[in-house]
Protein backbone atom coordinates (compact mmCIF):
# COMPACT_ATOMS: atom_id res chain seq x y z
CA UNK A 1 0.00 0.00 0.00
CA UNK A 2 1.02 3.74 -0.81
CA UNK A 3 0.06 6.80 0.42
CA UNK A 4 -1.34 9.60 -2.13
CA UNK A 5 2.11 12.04 -1.48
CA UNK A 6 3.91 8.43 -2.64
CA UNK A 7 2.04 8.15 -5.65
CA UNK A 8 3.83 9.16 -8.82
CA UNK A 9 1.35 11.47 -11.12
CA UNK A 10 3.27 10.12 -14.57
CA UNK A 11 2.67 6.20 -12.74
CA UNK A 12 -0.78 7.33 -11.81
CA UNK A 13 -1.94 9.06 -15.34
CA UNK A 14 -0.53 5.48 -17.03
CA UNK A 15 -1.97 3.35 -14.79
CA UNK A 16 -5.54 5.34 -15.57
CA UNK A 17 -4.40 5.63 -19.73
CA UNK A 18 -3.04 2.02 -20.44
CA UNK A 19 -6.12 -0.12 -17.77
CA UNK A 20 -9.38 -1.83 -19.31
CA UNK A 21 -10.78 -0.19 -16.23
CA UNK A 22 -9.70 2.92 -16.13
CA UNK A 23 -12.22 6.06 -16.53
CA UNK A 24 -11.93 9.51 -15.36
CA UNK A 25 -13.22 8.96 -11.88
CA UNK A 26 -10.28 7.07 -11.01
CA UNK A 27 -8.01 10.17 -12.19
CA UNK A 28 -5.55 12.44 -10.13
CA UNK A 29 -7.68 15.75 -12.09
CA UNK A 30 -10.77 13.61 -10.45
CA UNK A 31 -9.03 13.69 -7.22
CA UNK A 32 -7.61 16.97 -7.20
CA UNK A 33 -11.44 17.80 -8.37
CA UNK A 34 -13.36 16.16 -5.22
CA UNK A 35 -10.02 18.04 -3.30
CA UNK A 36 -11.69 21.14 -4.11
CA UNK A 37 -15.08 20.51 -2.57
CA UNK A 38 -14.18 20.64 0.94
CA UNK A 39 -17.99 21.31 2.10
CA UNK A 40 -19.72 18.65 0.68
CA UNK A 41 -17.50 15.49 0.03
CA UNK A 42 -14.00 13.78 1.75
CA UNK A 43 -11.99 12.90 -0.91
CA UNK A 44 -9.83 8.90 -0.74
CA UNK A 45 -7.48 7.19 -2.70
CA UNK A 46 -5.53 4.29 -2.21
CA UNK A 47 -2.95 2.90 -4.16
CA UNK A 48 -0.85 -0.44 -4.05
CA UNK A 49 2.50 -0.88 -5.51
CA UNK A 50 4.74 -3.91 -6.72
CA UNK A 51 8.24 -3.18 -7.64
CA UNK A 52 7.63 0.19 -8.04
CA UNK A 53 4.79 -0.38 -10.06
CA UNK A 54 1.11 1.33 -9.98
CA UNK A 55 -0.76 -2.17 -9.97
CA UNK A 56 -3.77 -1.05 -8.55
CA UNK A 57 -5.64 2.52 -7.19
CA UNK A 58 -8.99 3.74 -5.90
CA UNK A 59 -10.33 7.18 -5.94
CA UNK A 60 -13.87 8.07 -4.26
CA UNK A 61 -15.16 9.96 -1.87
CA UNK A 62 -17.09 10.64 1.63
CA UNK A 63 -20.73 12.69 1.58
CA UNK A 64 -23.05 12.82 3.44
CA UNK A 65 -26.19 15.55 3.35
CA UNK A 66 -26.16 18.80 5.63
CA UNK A 67 -29.02 18.50 7.93
CA UNK A 68 -27.36 17.18 11.16
CA UNK A 69 -29.69 14.52 11.82
CA UNK A 70 -30.40 12.96 8.19
CA UNK A 71 -26.28 12.97 7.67
CA UNK A 72 -25.96 10.58 10.75
CA UNK A 73 -27.98 8.10 8.19
CA UNK A 74 -26.57 9.02 4.90
CA UNK A 75 -22.70 8.91 5.33
CA UNK A 76 -21.59 6.90 2.52
CA UNK A 77 -18.28 6.20 0.35
CA UNK A 78 -18.74 6.34 -3.31
CA UNK A 79 -16.91 4.95 -5.86
CA UNK A 80 -17.63 6.03 -9.32
CA UNK A 81 -16.17 3.78 -12.35
CA UNK A 82 -14.93 1.25 -9.67
CA UNK A 83 -11.26 0.85 -8.85
CA UNK A 84 -8.52 0.98 -11.56
CA UNK A 85 -6.33 -2.13 -11.78
CA UNK A 86 -3.60 -2.72 -14.36
CA UNK A 87 -4.84 -5.89 -16.57
CA UNK A 88 -2.61 -8.19 -14.60
CA UNK A 89 -3.72 -7.16 -11.44
CA UNK A 90 -3.48 -10.42 -8.95
CA UNK A 91 -5.85 -11.12 -6.24
CA UNK A 92 -3.27 -10.60 -3.56
CA UNK A 93 -2.44 -6.96 -4.82
CA UNK A 94 -6.63 -6.61 -5.04
CA UNK A 95 -7.19 -7.94 -1.63
CA UNK A 96 -4.72 -5.73 0.03
CA UNK A 97 -6.49 -2.45 -1.94
CA UNK A 98 -9.93 -3.76 -0.70
CA UNK A 99 -8.50 -4.58 2.45
CA UNK A 100 -7.13 -1.27 3.20
CA UNK A 101 -10.67 0.40 1.63
CA UNK A 102 -12.65 -1.59 4.20
CA UNK A 103 -10.27 -0.83 7.19
CA UNK A 104 -10.09 3.11 6.63
CA UNK A 105 -13.60 3.51 5.78
CA UNK A 106 -15.65 1.35 7.82
CA UNK A 107 -15.58 3.66 10.71
CA UNK A 108 -16.75 7.12 8.67
CA UNK A 109 -18.95 5.65 6.30
CA UNK A 110 -22.32 3.53 6.67
CA UNK A 111 -21.85 2.03 3.30
CA UNK A 112 -19.11 1.49 0.95
CA UNK A 113 -19.98 1.27 -3.07
CA UNK A 114 -18.44 0.83 -6.33
CA UNK A 115 -20.08 1.94 -9.52
CA UNK A 116 -18.56 -0.23 -12.10
CA UNK A 117 -18.34 1.65 -15.66
CA UNK A 118 -16.22 -1.18 -16.74
CA UNK A 119 -15.99 -5.55 -16.43
CA UNK A 120 -14.57 -6.64 -13.09
CA UNK A 121 -15.77 -10.56 -13.98
CA UNK A 122 -12.08 -11.42 -13.65
CA UNK A 123 -11.75 -10.06 -10.18
CA UNK A 124 -15.35 -10.97 -8.96
CA UNK A 125 -14.75 -13.73 -6.60
CA UNK A 126 -12.06 -11.68 -4.87
CA UNK A 127 -14.89 -8.61 -4.38
CA UNK A 128 -16.66 -11.07 -2.90
CA UNK A 129 -14.28 -12.71 -0.65
CA UNK A 130 -13.23 -8.79 0.36
CA UNK A 131 -17.01 -7.99 2.19
CA UNK A 132 -18.29 -6.45 -1.25
CA UNK A 133 -21.41 -8.23 -2.20
CA UNK A 134 -22.06 -7.99 -6.25
CA UNK A 135 -25.45 -6.40 -7.22
CA UNK A 136 -26.55 -6.27 -10.22
CA UNK A 137 -26.74 -2.64 -12.57
CA UNK A 138 -27.16 -1.84 -16.32
CA UNK A 139 -25.70 0.82 -18.37
CA UNK A 140 -24.82 1.75 -21.82
CA UNK A 141 -21.95 2.08 -23.63
CA UNK A 142 -22.05 4.08 -27.02
CA UNK A 143 -19.30 3.15 -29.85
CA UNK A 144 -18.46 7.17 -30.96
CA UNK A 145 -15.43 5.97 -33.28
CA UNK A 146 -17.72 6.29 -36.58
CA UNK A 147 -20.44 9.27 -37.14
CA UNK A 148 -22.63 7.23 -39.79
CA UNK A 149 -22.86 4.33 -37.84
CA UNK A 150 -23.94 6.77 -34.78
CA UNK A 151 -27.05 7.93 -37.08
CA UNK A 152 -27.99 4.54 -38.23
CA UNK A 153 -28.02 3.15 -34.72
CA UNK A 154 -30.62 5.35 -33.74
CA UNK A 155 -34.23 4.71 -33.70
CA UNK A 156 -36.83 6.48 -35.87
CA UNK A 157 -38.07 8.52 -33.79
CA UNK A 158 -34.69 9.98 -32.13
CA UNK A 159 -33.70 10.79 -35.69
CA UNK A 160 -36.84 12.68 -36.32
CA UNK A 161 -36.67 14.46 -33.38
CA UNK A 162 -32.95 15.66 -34.08
CA UNK A 163 -33.97 16.89 -37.40
CA UNK A 164 -37.04 18.58 -36.31
CA UNK A 165 -35.03 20.37 -32.99
CA UNK A 166 -32.49 21.69 -35.73
CA UNK A 167 -35.26 23.23 -37.79
CA UNK A 168 -36.86 25.10 -35.35
CA UNK A 169 -33.32 26.51 -34.54
CA UNK A 170 -32.28 24.55 -30.98
CA UNK A 171 -28.36 25.53 -31.07
CA UNK A 172 -25.90 23.34 -28.80
CA UNK A 173 -23.42 25.30 -27.03
CA UNK A 174 -20.23 23.20 -26.39
CA UNK A 175 -17.29 25.75 -26.49
CA UNK A 176 -15.93 27.15 -22.57
CA UNK A 177 -15.25 30.56 -24.80
CA UNK A 178 -19.30 30.59 -25.52
CA UNK A 179 -20.94 29.22 -22.08
CA UNK A 180 -21.16 31.66 -19.40
CA UNK A 181 -21.59 30.82 -15.60
CA UNK A 182 -24.80 32.41 -15.51
CA UNK A 183 -25.35 29.56 -18.28
CA UNK A 184 -24.54 26.87 -16.27
CA UNK A 185 -26.38 28.76 -13.21
CA UNK A 186 -29.45 27.95 -15.34
CA UNK A 187 -28.98 24.78 -16.68
CA UNK A 188 -28.27 23.75 -12.98
CA UNK A 189 -31.67 25.72 -11.87
CA UNK A 190 -33.68 23.07 -14.34
CA UNK A 191 -31.27 19.86 -12.75
CA UNK A 192 -32.35 20.89 -9.76
CA UNK A 193 -35.78 20.83 -10.05
CA UNK A 194 -35.82 17.40 -11.75
CA UNK A 195 -34.07 16.39 -8.66
CA UNK A 196 -36.46 17.96 -6.41
CA UNK A 197 -39.50 16.17 -8.23
CA UNK A 198 -38.50 13.29 -10.34
CA UNK A 199 -35.05 12.05 -9.10
CA UNK A 200 -36.00 12.78 -5.11
CA UNK A 201 -32.54 12.28 -4.37
CA UNK A 202 -29.93 14.94 -2.74
CA UNK A 203 -28.29 17.27 -5.31
CA UNK A 204 -24.58 19.19 -4.74
CA UNK A 205 -24.94 22.30 -5.00
CA UNK A 206 -24.15 25.13 -7.20
CA UNK A 207 -20.98 25.36 -6.96
CA UNK A 208 -20.07 21.97 -7.16
CA UNK A 209 -20.65 22.77 -10.83
CA UNK A 210 -19.07 26.13 -11.07
CA UNK A 211 -16.42 24.68 -10.05
CA UNK A 212 -16.07 21.95 -13.06
CA UNK A 213 -16.77 24.56 -14.90
CA UNK A 214 -13.73 26.78 -13.69
CA UNK A 215 -11.82 23.85 -13.31
CA UNK A 216 -12.31 22.83 -17.48
CA UNK A 217 -11.87 19.22 -16.18
CA UNK A 218 -14.69 18.47 -19.01
CA UNK A 219 -17.77 19.94 -20.66
CA UNK A 220 -20.56 21.26 -20.61
CA UNK A 221 -22.79 20.68 -23.58
CA UNK A 222 -26.44 22.67 -23.36
CA UNK A 223 -28.85 23.12 -25.69
CA UNK A 224 -30.27 26.91 -26.22
CA UNK A 225 -33.13 27.95 -27.46
CA UNK A 226 -34.40 31.84 -27.90
CA UNK A 227 -31.83 32.96 -25.48
CA UNK A 228 -32.67 30.66 -22.91
CA UNK A 229 -30.52 27.70 -21.58
CA UNK A 230 -33.34 24.62 -21.92
CA UNK A 231 -31.21 21.71 -21.30
CA UNK A 232 -27.75 20.22 -21.22
CA UNK A 233 -25.14 17.76 -19.68
CA UNK A 234 -21.91 18.12 -17.52
CA UNK A 235 -19.79 15.44 -19.12
CA UNK A 236 -16.06 14.89 -17.86
CA UNK A 237 -13.52 13.76 -20.50
CA UNK A 238 -10.99 10.49 -20.18
CA UNK A 239 -8.71 11.80 -22.82
CA UNK A 240 -8.35 9.42 -25.60
CA UNK A 241 -10.40 6.89 -24.38
CA UNK A 242 -14.13 8.09 -22.66
CA UNK A 243 -16.85 11.12 -22.23
CA UNK A 244 -19.23 11.02 -19.35
CA UNK A 245 -22.89 12.11 -18.97
CA UNK A 246 -22.59 12.76 -15.42
CA UNK A 247 -25.23 15.08 -15.18
CA UNK A 248 -28.16 15.97 -17.60
CA UNK A 249 -31.13 17.57 -17.81
CA UNK A 250 -33.74 19.14 -20.46
CA UNK A 251 -37.21 20.95 -20.00
CA UNK A 252 -38.53 18.46 -22.80
CA UNK A 253 -42.48 19.56 -21.27
CA UNK A 254 -41.84 22.87 -22.15
CA UNK A 255 -40.17 23.02 -25.01
CA UNK A 256 -41.73 20.48 -26.97
CA UNK A 257 -40.23 21.25 -30.64
CA UNK A 258 -37.03 21.14 -29.34
CA UNK A 259 -36.42 17.97 -27.58
CA UNK A 260 -33.57 19.42 -25.45
CA UNK A 261 -32.45 15.66 -23.31
CA UNK A 262 -32.68 14.23 -26.85
CA UNK A 263 -30.82 17.49 -28.49
CA UNK A 264 -28.22 17.11 -25.51
CA UNK A 265 -27.32 13.46 -26.01
CA UNK A 266 -26.83 13.22 -29.47
CA UNK A 267 -25.13 16.28 -29.14
CA UNK A 268 -22.23 14.74 -26.68
CA UNK A 269 -22.19 11.88 -29.44
CA UNK A 270 -21.73 13.65 -31.89
CA UNK A 271 -18.62 16.02 -30.02
CA UNK A 272 -16.97 12.68 -28.69
CA UNK A 273 -16.56 11.42 -32.65
CA UNK A 274 -14.98 14.81 -33.65
CA UNK A 275 -12.72 14.72 -30.64
CA UNK A 276 -11.59 11.48 -31.70
CA UNK A 277 -13.19 10.26 -28.25
CA UNK A 278 -14.22 6.79 -28.95
CA UNK A 279 -16.81 5.88 -26.43
CA UNK A 280 -19.70 7.70 -24.59
CA UNK A 281 -20.55 6.36 -21.22
CA UNK A 282 -24.40 7.67 -19.50
CA UNK A 283 -23.22 6.06 -15.98
CA UNK A 284 -26.12 3.90 -15.64
CA UNK A 285 -29.30 2.49 -16.54
CA UNK A 286 -31.29 1.04 -13.59
CA UNK A 287 -31.42 -2.40 -12.09
CA UNK A 288 -32.13 -5.30 -14.82
CA UNK A 289 -35.79 -6.78 -14.32
CA UNK A 290 -37.33 -3.27 -12.81
CA UNK A 291 -38.98 -0.65 -15.00
CA UNK A 292 -36.63 2.22 -15.89
CA UNK A 293 -38.26 4.90 -17.94
CA UNK A 294 -34.72 6.48 -18.35
CA UNK A 295 -33.28 3.13 -19.30
CA UNK A 296 -36.14 3.18 -22.26
CA UNK A 297 -35.20 6.99 -23.47
CA UNK A 298 -31.43 6.00 -23.47
CA UNK A 299 -32.04 2.74 -25.47
CA UNK A 300 -33.34 4.62 -28.78
CA UNK A 301 -29.55 6.20 -28.59
CA UNK A 302 -28.56 2.75 -30.20
CA UNK A 303 -25.95 2.26 -27.06
CA UNK A 304 -24.55 -1.49 -26.28
CA UNK A 305 -26.32 -2.38 -22.85
CA UNK A 306 -23.79 -3.63 -20.64
CA UNK A 307 -24.27 -5.42 -17.00
CA UNK A 308 -21.13 -4.43 -14.49
CA UNK A 309 -22.97 -4.19 -11.60
CA UNK A 310 -21.75 -2.65 -8.33
CA UNK A 311 -19.95 -3.74 -5.40
CA UNK A 312 -21.45 -2.79 -2.02
CA UNK A 313 -20.23 -3.38 1.84
CA UNK A 314 -22.13 -2.47 4.67
CA UNK A 315 -20.32 -0.98 7.02
CA UNK A 316 -23.49 -0.43 9.49
CA UNK A 317 -26.37 -2.29 8.85
CA UNK A 318 -28.98 -0.44 11.37
CA UNK A 319 -27.72 2.47 9.88
CA UNK A 320 -27.87 1.24 6.24
CA UNK A 321 -31.60 -0.11 6.80
CA UNK A 322 -32.60 2.98 8.47
CA UNK A 323 -31.57 5.07 5.64
CA UNK A 324 -32.57 3.08 2.84
CA UNK A 325 -36.27 3.20 4.21
CA UNK A 326 -35.86 6.79 4.56
CA UNK A 327 -34.61 7.31 0.68
CA UNK A 328 -37.75 5.21 -0.47
CA UNK A 329 -40.20 6.97 1.71
CA UNK A 330 -38.82 10.58 0.27
CA UNK A 331 -39.07 8.93 -3.18
CA UNK A 332 -42.55 7.30 -3.21
CA UNK A 333 -44.30 10.80 -1.53
CA UNK A 334 -45.43 12.85 -3.87
CA UNK A 335 -46.05 10.63 -6.51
Amino acid sequence: MTTYERIDQADWNHLVSDSSTGTWFQSAQAYDFYSGQPHIMMPFVFAVKRDARLKAICVGYITKEKNPIVQFFTRRAIILGGPCLADDCTSEELSLLLSALRSQLSTQAIYIETRNYHDYSHWKETFIEAGLDYKPHLNFHFDCTDKDTLWQKLSDTRKRQIKKANKSGAEILTSQDVITEQDIREWYAILAQVYKKKVKTPLFPVEFFLDFYRRQVGRYILVRYSNRIIGGIMAPILKDKCIYEWYVCGLDADYKDQYPSVMATWAVMEYANEHAIPMFDIMGAGKPDIPYGVRDFKAEFGGRLVEYGRFLHICKPLLYRIGSFGVRLLKSSNR
